[in-house]
């Protein structure tokens, strides 16, 4: 089994001793250092180029923000969980756009931490689903996913001048985003349910993601899809 290395991005003593307790009996996770804020967090990156960065979202040293776009210009290969202390949609959009790989609250339990370190070294996307049916997301102005979170993403980009999806997928996913159901997808589109699930399985396979939301979270930051605001 494969080693996943982590650091922790924390300015509390007692919150990192926590995930430290919940990992270090762990055979498959190690955490290779510690950091209070971003000076220390940048030595790390630098020297550790961990599988998994968690920060801390109430960080008061520095901006949690700031250390997860610096460690994907640092160590691209590193995959940022964020931990915030409640509920925030501004702070999650934003995450989303410096390429944060996962977002929970403290609320979160050891075992789905550990779940979710074993997810994101693997590649994986897990943000939470809820900021895609929310109404009041329906109406919010996402231009800022137009710009890619790191010069490495900015190159994929430049490159990758087309997208697999055909012109249905691409208006599928951006219907998801704005929080329809298949059911609704089917009737707005005028086709039937099994085809909305075919085209969805189709872009799934296609992006290699496990499911919808990682599907729209990567068409957004490859700016395929956007939501406009009301008129």
């Amino acid at each position: 089994m494969e080693t996943i290395r982590v650091i922790i991005i924390d300015d509390q003593p007692l919150y990192r001793e926590g995930i430290r307790t919940a990992l270090e009996h762990r055979e498959d996770c190690v955490i290779v250092g510690e950091a209070t804020d971003a000076r220390r967090a940048s030595e790390l990156l630098h020297t550790s180029h961990p599988d998994v960065a968690l920060i801390n979202a109430g960080l008061d040293s520095s901006d949690p923000l700031e250390i997860a776009q610096q460690a994907r210009q640092i160590s691209p290969q590193t995959a940022i969980i964020l931990l915030a202390p409640s509920e925030d949609e501004e702070r999650l959009f934003q995450s989303i756009k410096v390429g944060v790989a996962a977002y929970y609250t403290r609320h979160i339990t050891p075992d789905q931490l550990v779940e979710a370190i074993q997810k994101v070294s693997q590649g994986q996307y897990l943000i939470n689903n809820d900021v895609f049916i929310k109404p009041q997301s329906i109406t919010r102005d996402l231009k800022p996913f137009k710009e890619l979170a790191t010069e490495e993403l900015e190159v994929e980009e430049t490159k990758e001048q087309f997208s697999p999806l055909s012109s249905r997928e691409i208006e599928i996913l951006d219907y998801i985003a704005r929080g329809n159901s298949n059911k609704e997808i089917a009737k707005s589109l005028k086709i039937s349910d099994q085809t909305v699930k075919n085209h969805i399985t189709s872009i799934l396979k296609k992006l290699s993601v496990n499911d919808r939301t990682a599907a729209v979270v990567y068409a957004l930051r490859h700016s395929w899809i956007k939501m406009h605001q009301e008129q």
